[in-house]
């Protein structure tokens, strides 16, 4: 087959929120850009976030400021985040909101006109002391659906060149640390393309997929990760996993915070709020993890409800009505489609379920690509840039902060954006030998499940890899079944070189695409495994039964993973550039 050749200043992998929000500043700063995604734009899945975006605006707690959303996403982030780059996403949160509002996104407002906010869980006034913040802007409980549109519009109109249901494969190299464009398949014909490009942006999104029971969509991957680490880069606190306290049992479908923080209850099998125990000051806003994890002690101890004890209630049912269709109309709507509840007569089923990742590829706070050279020292990955869930820059640190996940995506997208803007001119496009080698590995893998057949199906690999991450690296994790689990996957991993796909069609190959997906989920998952058994802590979302406290003094820092099982560590960044530092302190519930 031909391979054609374009040529492009930008090209940006992946459709949503940040994606978008990158691609948007490029273009209209009037460069020639591209988008790849391997579905519609506005099917990507940002489409489904829910609760809101979060902004001290101070519509309803008129002494909020960007300072105390700070502090809140770095006690969240259990010290693990890196405050330069929170403090500049948490003082730009306000004008990214009302950029957003200005292009027209249709957020919920007060009765004075002014963007409503509801309350979400670990944000607090006064850092700390001065009771529950509502910080949460909303687009009822379909904000990602609105900022999707809201951006996808705007970049209709900046004439940004869309790719969709492309599949982008391999990052090609110029250099050994220089990306110069990509390799990406047309879904509908099968044609390969080179895309050479001066700065390529990563936002691929998140990889829940790696898990048996996540909110994640299909299309949710790690498409960007695998690129990464089998470029040589490495990916960054892969232990780290947000499991979600509210996923519908048995279907897995999310149910926002939001409908906690409109007034939800969570309760156990004897009609007990039983995270007043738990957390007595925050309760069912509390952080994430602690929420998860209270769930499941609850089942453990035997008052999960149902049957068989294997889920909590969300009670809904005291809220009032014009609540339920004003402020979460669509969860009434998942509620009833998925579980078969009325959500003002009875309690939606939830347990915990793998949500979001919290680490991902390395950047700044402008999206540049971290490696690090021979001596450990951080470097930068020249013309390669990433942003959204798949990066890790780090603003969530070891737990994400609910409504903190839009927020990242537009603020570092525009930050991606605005880097490439300053400093596109003095990149140039780059072919060389190197690049034509890592072309030709790049084809490699494509022939290789093109042509290859007579193995075991890649179905069985994908389910057996399933079912180890969820049994061996959920809510709670210890050393004894890690290592069991970290020896089952390798084997999984060996079984990839010998797997197969029947179909050999060019036109939609959706057997292809899988193949290609799974080798970035066996990268993400298998680098989760590492980075969890080495982490011997408890921190954040990752909670260990055998090392159940927090140790700043070996553990307060980033973990990094390198193809060839090499691993590293970098230092947490405690410095912001503008406010003094947060020192660490144990979090209060």
């Amino acid at each position: 087959m031909t391979i054609v050749n374009e040529t492009y200043d930008v090209i940006i992998v992946g459709g949503g929120g940040a994606g978008q929000r990158a691609a948007l500043e490029t273009a209209s700063s009037g460069a020639n850009v591209a988008l790849i995604s391997k579905v519609f734009p506005t099917r990507s899945h940002t489409v489904s976030a829910q609760g809101g975006i979060n902004a001290a605006l101070g519509n309803i707690d008129k002494g909020d400021s960007w300072e105390c959303h700070m502090f809140d996403t770095i006690r969240g982030s259990d010290y693990l985040g890196d405050q330069d780059s929170i403090e500049y996403m948490c003082s730009q949160a306000s004008r990214t909101v009302i950029e957003l509002e200005h292009m027209g996104m249709p957020f919920s407002r007060n009765e004075d006109g002014t963007i409503y906010q509801r309350a979400f869980g670990g944000q607090t006034l006064d850092f700390g002391k001065g009771g529950q913040a509502h910080r949460t802007c909303p687009a009822a409980d379909r904000t990602g659906h609105a900022m999707l549109h809201t951006l996808f519009q705007q970049n209709v109109k900046a004439k940004t060149r869309f790719f969709h249901e492309w599949f982008a494969i391999d990052l090609l190299k110029s250099g050994p640390q220089k990306v110069s464009g990509i390799l990406a398949m047309c879904l509908e014909t099968g044609e390969l393309r080179v895309f050479h490009a001066k700065a390529v942006v990563l936002a691929t999104g998140g990889a829940g997929r790696i898990y048996a029971s996540t909110t994640n969509a299909y299309s949710c991957t790690g498409d960007g990760l695998g690129m990464v680490y089998r470029a040589g880069f490495p990916l960054q606190d892969m232990e780290m996993w947000q499991f979600h306290p509210t996923g519908v049992a048995g279907v897995g479908c999310l149910i926002t915070e939001g409908a906690r923080g409109e007034g939800g209850i969570l309760r156990n099998s004897e009609g007990e709020r039983y995270m007043e125990r738990y957390a007595p000051i925050q309760k069912d806003l509390a952080c994430r993890d602690v929420v998860s994890r209270s769930s499941a002690l609850e089942m453990k101890a035997g008052r999960g409800c149902g049957p068989r004890g294997d889920y909590m209630h969300l009670d809904l049912t005291h809220l009032p009505q014009e609540t339920l269709q004003e402020r979460l109309p669509g969860i009434s709507d998942l509620a009833r489609t998925f579980a078969n509840v009325d959500v003002s007569k009875e309690p939606i089923p939830v347990v915990p379920t793998c949500h979001y990742m919290m680490g991902g590829i390395p950047t700044n706070k402008y999206g540049q690509v971290l490696t690090q050279d021979k001596l450990g020292k951080d470097t930068f990955v020249e013309g390669l840039y990433a942003a959204g869930e798949c990066a890790c820059v780090s603003v969530h640190g070891a737990n994400r902060l609910g409504a903190n996940s839009l927020l990242e995506i537009v603020v570092f997208g525009r930050a991606v954006g605005h880097h490439i803007n300053d400093h596109i001119g003095d990149i140039a496009h780059e072919k060389n030998a190197e690049f034509d080698a890592s072309l030709e590995k790049a084809l490699g893998r494509v022939g290789f499940w093109r042509q290859g057949g007579g193995g075991e199906s890649i179905d069985e690999v994908i389910q057996d890899m399933k079912k180890i991450m969820q049994e061996d690296f959920g809510v709670f994790r210890d050393g004894k079944n890690m290592q069991e689990g970290l020896a089952k996957l390798d084997v999984v991993r060996r079984r990839l070189a010998h797997a197969s796909i029947s179909d050999k069609s060019l036109a939609f190959n959706t057997r292809l695409v899988s193949a290609f997906e799974l080798e970035n989920m066996m990268a993400v998952a298998y680098t989760t495994a590492m980075a969890a058994l080495a982490r011997k802590e408890s921190r954040g979302a990752h909670s260990r039964v055998d090392f159940p406290d927090r140790d700043d003094k070996n553990w307060h820092k980033h973990s990094l993973a390198f193809e060839g099982d090499r691993a590293s560590t970098r230092a947490v960044n405690m410095q912001p550039n503008h406010v003094d530092p947060f020192p660490l302190q144990e979090r209060e519930h």
